[in-house]
């Protein structure tokens, strides 16, 4: 196993961030939290954005999701769920089912890995795209 990760001082743009992130349920990208931060912290880079919420996740302190291929997502939420993405505009949601534990014994059994873990993506069509349905283009 790898060694914790050691705690970082929570400085006045990583406690704003977080707060803007804790905010919302849209796993927002690094970019839509920058538009977010920025309101607060107009002098704030996209950069700073970026490597402060790596710097996070990297702590735990906030998750990265990386989904489907798209741009990297960042969640307040740490502890375990799922996740939805649309396959249209692909907005990325909580799930709100419980958590299969079972799946990583499963998984070890049929496998020669070590299991940590696992990450489940479910995908279908949002609300707001079904009522669009004729303008429906799958990502």
């Amino acid at each position: 196993m790898n060694a914790p990760t050691p705690m970082i001082r929570l400085t006045t743009q990583r406690q704003i961030i977080l707060e803007e992130l804790s905010k919302v349920k849209t796993h927002p990208t690094a970019s839509e939290v920058y538009d977010m931060v920025r309101k607060r912290l107009p002098r704030i880079g996209l950069g700073t954005v970026y490597r402060n919420l790596e710097l996070m996740a990297e702590n735990g302190m906030i998750a990265k999701l990386e989904v489907g291929g798209t741009q990297k997502r960042f969640d307040a939420t740490t502890e375990s769920h799922y996740h939805i993405r649309c396959s249209c505009c692909g907005k990325v949601e909580d799930i709100d089912i419980p958590i299969i534990d079972s799946l990583v014994g499963t998984a070890a059994k049929n496998s020669s890995y070590q299991i940590f873990g696992h990450h489940i993506e479910f995908t279908g069509i949002c609300s707001e795209c079904q009522k669009n349905e004729g303008n429906i283009t799958i990502q």
